[in-house]
């Protein structure tokens, strides 16, 4: 067995400390071949990051799962677990569960998922009771507008944003410089526009080019002994409501794609054509040959199929598409690095956007995309709002070829490095939504700083 194999092997058994054991002797003696020398390096890192997801006991998990459904036995949880409806994990001889795992079973298992919403009838991740945006009201507006008026981007919006990055006291030695990157808005013309900065703090800062595929602000500030490291960035910005309506009889092959086939290919380690995801596309699909109907028979059985749930730090997966097809669930990123990855195995260009999503007054991270139809050009997706449930097609399928007005885009590609380029590895190696923070001695992981994202709508 090979170095390389018996690393993998360990791994794959859960054997954490024997496989960073083991890649610190390698790495030690250089008897890794130099091309492996980085990505086992990276190894030993993501190990430690399972194991700061995996963290929840069985008793932990019981104990919540108990509380809205008491009569949980046994049987239950190991038929839950085989489902993969539990994320658990066999670390060092040891079952520890996803530190969300107790709640996600109740977004994945449709029987759970009906205890939990009969128990709390407003809990919902897009628009209904209890939410201040009525989404599907703003997306009729935004069909109406681009429909009567003929323009792809409409209903804008005009935003205040604040966000910070602290250090925790200490993270450093005092004296020692931390470098901070925080993600900036991208300059898209029509859709996302008029981008202002107000104030930073420290004022010094590098702010990389306006078409940056994942776009940052950088600052350096020295530590100080007993006290947290502050940055921050304030900026305005106009975004934009998208809609494109696609008859799909128009749809056809592509005409020019050469120039598209970056969006059409495999990237490692993620959007990666495996021999079982080529066997769901071919299940889904069938012998449709019309690309906007192929589309949407892979969005709807993803919106069907892959329950949006809390997930593991991406750094941690060793290819997101798989790992959804897998365990039959994930969150928005996850959800849509596997309809980039079908669609492209389909000759549908696909590609990443991500940033923030608002729904006044609520807001979080997320991760959507862009699709490509011709002759339509390029539209947004969000597979994670899926199919909306209305009776109007240009609705139910509004997030195959439009979008809501409140997004702020970050990035419009995964990995992609910084501007100033990072010296460590990163915490979240796909996104950049929450920011970086490294210092010579090495990366400073999300446990060792704080963020925070503030925002105000505008008057326009």
């Amino acid at each position: 067995m090979s170095k390389q194999d018996h690393i993998d092997a360990l791994i794959e058994a859960g054997e954490f400390t024997a496989a960073d054991k083991l890649i610190a002797e390698y790495l030690s003696a250089g008897t890794l071949p130099t091309d492996q020398q980085a990505y086992y390096s990276f190894q030993r890192e993501r190990l430690d990051r399972v194991r700061n997801d995996f963290v929840a006991t069985r008793e932990e998990v019981w104990t919540y799962i108990q509380e809205y459904y008491p009569e949980v036995t046994d049987e239950d949880m190991e038929r839950w677990e085989r489902e993969r409806s539990l994320e658990v994990m066999l670390l060092d001889g040891e079952k520890r569960y996803f530190e969300w795992a107790g709640r996600n079973l109740f977004r994945i298992d449709k029987e759970m998922k009906r205890i939990w919403t009969e128990a709390h009838p407003d809990d919902t991740i897009t628009s209904g009771a209890g939410a201040g945006l009525d989404l599907d009201v703003h997306n009729a507006q935004i069909i109406e507008a681009a429909v009567s008026s003929k323009q792809l981007y409409v209903e804008p919006r005009r935003l205040s944003i604040k966000q910070s990055l602290s250090v925790d006291a200490d993270a450093v030695p005092a004296g020692e410089i931390v470098r901070c990157w925080i993600p900036y808005p991208r300059l898209i013309p029509g859709r996302q526009e008029a981008i202002t900065l107000l104030a930073s703090a420290p004022n010094e800062h590098t702010l990389a080019p306006p078409d940056a595929m994942q776009r940052t602000i950088y600052f350096e500030k020295q530590g100080v002994a007993g006290v947290k490291t502050h940055f921050s960035v304030e900026y305005e910005l106009s975004t934009h409501g998208v809609y494109q309506e696609i008859d799909p009889e128009q749809v056809t092959e592509l005409k020019n794609r050469a120039s598209l086939e970056e969006f059409l290919s495999e990237v490692e380690p993620h959007i990666v054509f495996t021999p079982a995801l080529k066997e769901l596309s071919a299940s889904i699909v069938g012998d449709e040959q019309n690309p906007y109907r192929k589309a949407q028979l892979l969005f709807a059985w993803i919106d069907g199929n892959i329950p949006w749930a809390s997930a593991r730090e991406y750094s941690s997966i060793q290819c997101i598409p798989e790992y959804a097809y897998t365990n039959g669930h994930g969150d928005c990123g996850i959800q849509t690095l596997l309809f980039i990855t079908l669609c492209r195995m389909n000759g549908i260009p696909a590609r990443w956007q991500s940033g923030w999503e608002l729904q006044p007054p609520k807001d979080s991270m997320h991760d959507w995309g862009m699709i490509y139809f011709e002759p339509f050009g390029w539209v947004p997706m969000d597979i994670t709002y899926g199919l909306r449930k209305s009776e109007d097609n240009k609705l139910k399928w509004f997030y195959l070829s439009g979008m809501d007005s409140y997004r702020i885009i970050y990035n419009d590609d995964i990995s992609q490095a910084f501007t100033p380029p990072k010296t460590h590895f990163r915490s979240e190696t796909v996104d950049s939504q929450r920011g970086e923070a490294e210092w010579k001695g090495g990366n400073l992981y999300f446990d060792q700083w704080r963020w925070k994202f503030e925002w105000e709508v505008l008057e326009q």
